[in-house]
Formats: structure tokens, C-alpha cells, sequence
């Protein structure tokens, strides 16, 4: 029995700034429970939790990892350290919100910078997505004039891909494959000094 016949998936957010919160929202709309976390206590932050609605549930980084599916939702520069909460990451997939503008490439080791993170995520299923809109966008209703608004999604793992591509539907989101992180992850990804070309597109996908 696959783990979707058998339990739905649980789902977590690392990281409470403005997009963790509007990520949070996004889940909160349809009433699907998610963990949020960051390095700080639970207790610090749970009043704005709980602002955004009672399935929104703050939890410690070590509780929020044993997630299936964890959307990174903190600085691009913070990734090596959630990636410190498990030594290995297997059946589990890693949905990459960061954004690595003005972060040198050469630091990168000329990677696309969902492929860098990739690296960190021993294990994992890596998915780039979410990326592209800023979180005023971000945190309204995705049901905008008769359609929906789009989330690009890349990913070279095509099992993880199709789980948030079906999630990002659950949210009312109207999900774009792009294909892998090499290929697709180069148009949704801040690189450098760069956007990639699809960054800040807020685009309407009408049924």
C-alpha cells in the first residue's frame, strides 16, 4: 500500500517571516494543517499562529522536519543549517521557496541555486517552487478574476513533482511544470545578481 492510500501527507514550513506566514495562510484557507517552525521557541511565535488560524500549528525545527513534505522558507543563507536537523533526508521532500539574489555565483559552484540546495538535502526530493511571487501575493486567495493564480514548480525527481503539483491544486493554485531544476529551476530562480526569467510573473491560468 503506497503512503498515499494508506495516510494523507503531513506537511510543515520552516521559517515564519512574511513568506512562511503567507504560505501558512495558503493552507489555513483550505483547512489542511501544517507545523511551522524556526530556530526561536515555539512560544515566541505562536500568537501569530494562531492569527492566522487553529490548523497552523508552531512546533520546534526537530518536531516540523519529521514532516513528509517541508517547505524551506528561510533565508537562502539559512538552508545548511535546517538541512543540520537530519543527517539523512529520504522520503522526504524538500520544497525550495529561497531566493539566492545577491548571493555570488561563484559560491555556488556555478549550480542553478535549487540544485545547491539540493546538495544540503541528503536524501530528498527537492521541488523549486512558490518562489516567484512575493508574499503580499503570495498570501491573498489564488482565485483571482475567474482563474487562478500560477505557482511554477521544477523538480528532477518527477514522483515529487506530481505530490506538489496536486498540492499546490489542494491549495487552489493552478500549478506550471517546468521541467527539471537544470532546465526549468533556471527560469523561477534568483542567480547572482539575476532573476530568472519567470521570477515576479503574477500570472492567471483560466479553466
Amino acid at each position: 500500500m503506497s503512503k498515499s492510500e494508506n495516510k494523507a501527507s503531513s506537511y510543515a514550513i520552516i521559517g515564519f517571516g512574511k513568506i512562511g506566514q503567507s504560505l501558512a495562510k495558503a493552507f489555513a484557507r483550505k483547512g489542511i494543517e501544517v507545523s511551522v517552525a524556526t530556530t526561536r521557541d515555539p512560544e515566541s511565535f505562536a500568537s501569530d499562529a494562531a492569527e492566522i488560524g487553529p490548523g497552523i500549528i508552531p512546533t520546534t525545527l526537530a518536531e516540523a522536519v519529521k514532516a513528509d513534505v517541508i517547505f524551506l522558507a528561510v533565508r537562502f543563507e539559512a538552508h545548511p543549517d535546517v538541512a543540520k536537523a537530519l543527517p539523512n533526508w529520504q522520503g522526504k521532500t524538500i520544497v525550495d521557496v529561497t531566493n539566492a539574489y545577491g548571493v555570488p555565483a561563484e559560491k555556488m559552484n556555478g549550480l542553478p541555486s535549487a540544485k545547491f540546495v539540493a546538495q544540503a538535502f541528503t536524501g530528498g526530493k527537492l521541488v523549486k517552487g512558490f518562489n516567484h511571487l512575493g508574499a503580499a501575493i503570495l498570501g491573498q486567495d489564488p482565485a483571482v478574476h475567474g482563474g487562478r493564480r500560477v505557482v511554477f514548480l521544477a523538480s528532477d525527481d518527477d514522483g515529487a513533482l506530481a505530490e506538489i503539483s496536486s498540492l499546490a491544486e489542494n491549495l487552489g493554485f493552478a500549478p506550471v511544470k517546468l521541467g527539471g531544476l537544470s532546465e526549468g529551476g533556471l527560469l523561477v530562480q534568483a542567480h547572482g545578481n539575476t532573476w530568472g526569467k519567470l521570477i515576479f510573473q503574477d500570472l492567471i491560468k483560466f479553466d
